[in-house]
């Protein structure tokens, strides 16, 4: 127990201030209990929300962070959960508006205090192009790590062996996007497929961007005897960061419309993700379970699905963040089945 509280600590202080920020928040714009109380409890179920949606974001992030030097860890656990709080929660969706609507940042964010149902539609109707990027970019993402001959360990084995048995074949991942993508521009309503598609190939070409931008920087970086990973991981993250946050921030919106409370409520489900990180990476926990890994990349891929789904009908929050877990959860006991085999032989 004092070991959780070590690590989440941090997490457990700054909810308080934000479920304090969003109670505040709710009396200034109801001027009421009632419409108080609402505003904290909308903000706790998003930071649950934001929790189940990215607890495989935290074991990936753990996975490149143990490879990573002690200097870049600290940037991207202190960095990097600023540019994810305020990037993502704040500045992507008003970005969003300032192109779709043709509007200044100032006027997005006047938008987002004074019309709110008006700024939540204007977010909701660049959704098919948020998703297609951020499925497209989540697929390359898990392919990618199936289709590796460096993989050495299998969960789902019959399976797992055979992508990893076409890892000779180049561009084999890049090929299955693709097809992926072209079947939904098929199957999709007309006037939306130019979006899906531009979305998509947009999202394919930065993972592959900032595959070979990590690539070089890595280089850049064992010439000057530094760690393996630096710059170009952090990168990476970030990218991944985003492409997990898209879901959760429109999936925000379909409890509230104000911008504020979804920074709030997501923030503080992402400072969560940050300390589950930490402890995952300075307790050795995806040595100690050697499967949950790939109950995190299973979750991501199934995720990247959903996402393309959602540009055709509504997928509930609840479903996605259900499906993650319940792959997470029979990883891990597939972890401890093998870890009790292994230690009785």
């Amino acid at each position: 127990m004092r070991d959780m509280y070590h690590y989440f600590r941090w997490a457990f202080a700054l909810t308080a201030v934000g479920l304090a920020l969003a109670f505040w928040l709710g009396w200034g714009y109801s001027h009421s209990a009632a419409g108080a109380f609402s505003f904290l409890l909308i903000a706790a179920v998003l930071a649950v929300l934001e929790v189940s949606l990215s607890f495989d974001n935290a074991i990936v992030n753990a996975n490149r962070l143990k490879d990573m030097s002690p200097v870049w860890q600290h940037r991207f656990l202190t960095w990097g959960i600023v540019i994810a709080v305020f990037g993502m929660r704040i500045l992507f969706p008003l970005l969003i508006v300032v192109i779709a609507a043709g509007i200044g940042p100032f006027e997005a964010l006047d938008l987002a205090a004074t019309r709110p149902a008006e700024y939540a539609r204007i977010v909701g109707s660049a959704h098919v192009s948020i998703a297609a990027f951020g499925g497209a970019f989540l697929m390359m993402v898990a392919l990618t790590y199936f289709i590796d001959e460096g993989k050495e360990i299998d969960w789902i084995a019959a399976l797992e062996r055979r992508l990893r048995a076409c890892a000779s074949i180049r561009g084999l991942e890049i090929g299955f996007v693709l097809a992926v993508v072209l079947l939904f521009v098929w199957l999709l309503p007309p006037r939306t497929e130019g979006n899906f598609l531009f979305a998509a190939v947009a999202g394919l070409l930065t993972f592959l961007a900032v595959e070979v931008l990590g690539q070089v920087l890595d280089r850049a970086s064992l010439a000057a005897e530094t760690a393996r990973a630096g710059l170009g991981a952090f990168l990476y993250l970030e990218v991944l960061d985003a492409s997990f946050s898209f879901d959760g921030v429109i999936g925000a919106f379909a409890l509230t419309q104000n911008l504020f409370l979804i920074a709030i409520g997501l923030g503080i489900g992402a400072l969560y993700v940050r300390s589950m990180t930490i402890m995952l990476v300075e307790k050795n926990t995806l040595a100690e379970f050697r499967y949950l890994e790939h109950g995190a990349f299973w979750s991501i891929l199934i995720l990247s699905l959903i996402m393309f789904l959602q540009t055709m009908m509504h997928v509930p929050e609840v479903v996605t963040g259900l499906l993650g877990a319940v792959l997470i959860g029979l990883a891990f006991f597939s972890s401890l089945r093998f870890r009790r085999h292994h230690e009785a032989t």
